[in-house]
């Protein structure tokens, strides 16, 4: 073999050396698990946005992986960390928001980006989404991320019916409006079903009334719940009423349809529920059905107040390497971006967490049409008032337990098995257990 031949041969095996020793380094990211609750299409959109960042960049990699619902990903989340195996990045939707706070199994928001060189100004998350998810002093412990309000959907075509074209504004026009659809033929004037946010935490906020004492629990965790003695024990009378005679009906799943199909399908003319769901009935109405979103009704006489934000936002867990910090860093930067906002919005319902989000889909024009006309109405009502310390969130250890609680007595009523204020108050000494509970096993620790 001749010299140029050897060395040819030689200059081949030192670029295939070359290369396997270069292209793994080349291709290798920085990797971080992102655990989320969201199932169904917004879990696949959660994937989707998976793909859009490690798309834009070579540096890391988002492992994103589905927990199967909100309880399930706090407390795999929770085990994980137990067992040193935890994620770097999980959603906790707004019920956990105390039990991931008294953990200190987290690192605060504003530490992350600091120490990752990264710049956000703090002050343009609206505030009642912000409150939520932030210390008592203001200072955001965790990054808001699907954010959501409850609105009141109506159909118009029905409406026209019966000579209106304006949604109900208070439960006396409700109670009106529903009279007369159940006259013109209409079997299910309004459904609902038993989930507290809508029918507890939502009218309470709007109707500036306290779910418990130390103002929802943010002055101490020694708070008890007073939903039994506030006007949310006359409006479930009044469900109750209507319930009875037919105008209101109950739709759950276990009834073989809950409110969003309910209401998609044309059944019920009005309903309460998130406006997260706005696409979805968007997608899955007839595309000649006319149907629109209001702000919640409130009784006569109310000085209205903020809604309360739903959903969950990202909490970055303790005890992982400074290459998944940094990564967790650019990924919570991203998804934080005016044009992340927009087409999260587009493909979900989610309302932007920010005020310049919001004002940049509005100078879009975003909102003027179908099928995003509407969803403005969320923004409006969240940021209705400043917030106030009953309308900034509920700070309630064990709440998922609590709202299970609720949910418990509102069955009970609506089956006729126990009246309104003793399945209330029973709902109510059950919580406080809840409470006590709680208390005791964060004894000596105090909130933010």
């Amino acid at each position: 073999m001749s010299f140029v031949s050897k060395l040819q041969m030689s200059a081949a095996a030192g670029a295939l050396v070359a290369a396997f020793a270069v292209s793994p380094a080349a291709a290798e990211r920085a990797r971080f698990e992102f655990w989320y609750g969201l199932t169904g299409d917004l879990g696949e959109r959660v994937q989707e946005t998976c793909k859009r960042f490690n798309d834009s960049q070579q540096e890391f990699e988002a492992v994103c992986v589905g927990q199967g619902g909100y309880p399930n990903a706090v407390q795999n989340a929770i085990a994980a960390y137990r067992a040193g195996k935890q994620p770097t990045i999980v959603q906790v939707y707004d019920g956990g928001t105390l039990d991931l706070m008294l953990s200190g199994a987290y690192v605060p928001a504003r530490k992350l980006m600091a120490d990752n060189g990264y710049e956000v100004k703090w002050d343009d998350y609206f505030s009642g989404i912000a409150n939520y998810y932030a210390t008592a002093k203001g200072e955001l412990l965790s990054f808001p991320y699907n954010s959501s309000t409850a609105m009141l959907y109506w159909n118009r075509d029905a409406f026209a019916k019966i000579g209106r074209d304006k949604a109900p504004a208070t439960w006396e026009e409700v109670e009106e409006v529903a009279r007369e659809l159940k006259k013109a033929g209409y079997e299910c004037p309004l459904g609902f079903n038993f989930d507290t946010w809508q029918i507890l935490e939502q009218f309470s906020a709007i109707h500036g009334e306290p779910i418990a004492t130390k103002n929802n629990g943010y002055d101490g965790l020694d708070a008890e719940v007073v939903f039994n003695k506030t006007k949310f024990v006359d409006h479930v009378k009044f469900f109750k009423r209507m319930a009875d005679e037919g105008v209101f009906t109950v739709r759950t799943k276990e009834a073989g349809m809950d409110i969003v199909p309910s209401f998609a399908s044309g059944a019920c003319q009005m309903i309460q529920t998130s406006i997260a769901d706005h696409g979805t009935i968007g997608k899955t109405a007839a595309a000649d059905m006319k149907w629109d979103v209001a702000m919640l009704p409130v009784w006569n006489g109310t000085e209205r107040k903020n809604s309360l934000v739903g959903g969950a936002s990202l909490w970055v867990l303790a005890g992982k390497s400074e290459p998944e910090y940094k990564g967790a860093a650019a990924f919570l930067k991203f998804i934080g971006t005016p044009e992340s906002a927009e087409w999260w919005s587009t493909v979900t319902g989610y309302i932007p967490v920010t005020n310049s989000g919001f004002e940049a889909m509005k100078a879009k024009g975003f909102y003027d049409k179908a099928p995003y006309k509407g969803r403005e109405l969320a923004i409006e009502s969240l940021t209705f008032t400043p917030t106030t310390p009953i309308t900034r969130g509920i700070r309630l250890g064990g709440f998922m337990q609590i709202r299970k609680e609720v949910t418990d007595a509102l069955q009970g009523i609506f089956a006729g098995k126990v009246g309104v204020e003793e399945a209330l108050n029973e709902a109510a000494e059950r919580s406080n257990a809840v409470l006590r509970r709680f208390e005791k096993t964060y004894a000596g620790k105090s909130l933010l």
